[in-house]
C-alpha cells in the first residue's frame, strides 16, 4: 500500500519525490519528533497545526503532506534533498519560521532532548540559518511554549 501511495509522489522520469516546500518542512519538522523517539498524536496535531499556519494550507493536504512524510521517514531518504528544495524556494524569514517550528515541537513537553536539539541545529546549518536567528527562534519558540 505504502510503495503505491509513494509511486504517486513521483515522477515519471526520473524516479524522484515531487518535493514542494510544505512537504520539505513537514519532513524536517517531523525530524525532531522521532528524535524523541515517540510520536504520540499530539505530535502529530502539533505538527499539522504549525504546517497550516505557515503555508495557509487545509488540513486534507496536510494529512497528505503528513502521509507522505512518513513514507520518505520509512524509505530512509535522509534531509538532504529536503533542504536543498527549501534553499532553492524559501526565504530567510521563512526559514527562520521553519526552524522556530522545530524548536515548538521540541520544546512543547518542557523537556529538550539532546537529539532534537542535534536535530535542529543539523537542519538549521544546512538551511543557512544564521546563528543568531538560530538563537532568535529558538528564544521565540520558549516564550510562545512557555506564555
Amino acid at each position: 500500500m505504502f510503495s503505491r501511495l509513494l509511486d504517486l509522489f513521483r515522477t515519471e522520469t526520473q524516479g524522484e519525490l515531487q518535493i514542494d516546500p510544505p512537504l520539505a518542512a513537514a519532513v524536517l519538522m517531523f525530524e525532531v519528533v522521532w528524535a524523541a523517539h515517540e510520536v504520540s498524536d499530539a505530535d502529530v496535531a502539533l505538527v499539522t497545526e504549525l504546517l497550516v499556519v505557515q503555508f495557509a494550507l487545509d488540513e486534507h493536504r496536510v494529512a497528505e503532506i503528513i502521509a507522505e512524510t512518513r513514507i520518505s521517514h520509512d524509505e530512509s531518504v535522509g534531509v538532504f534533498p529536503f533542504t536543498r528544495v527549501i534553499n532553492e524556494n524559501l526565504a530567510e524569514e521563512q526559514k527562520y519560521q521553519i526552524i522556530k517550528s522545530m524548536w515548538t515541537i521540541a520544546l512543547v513537553d518542557n523537556e529538550l532532548d539532546v537529539l532534537e536539539e542535534h536535530t535542529i541545529r543539523r537542519i538549521a546549518d544546512l538551511i543557512y540559518l544564521p546563528h543568531a536567528r538560530f538563537i532568535a527562534a529558538k528564544k521565540a519558540a520558549q516564550s510562545s511554549v512557555s506564555g
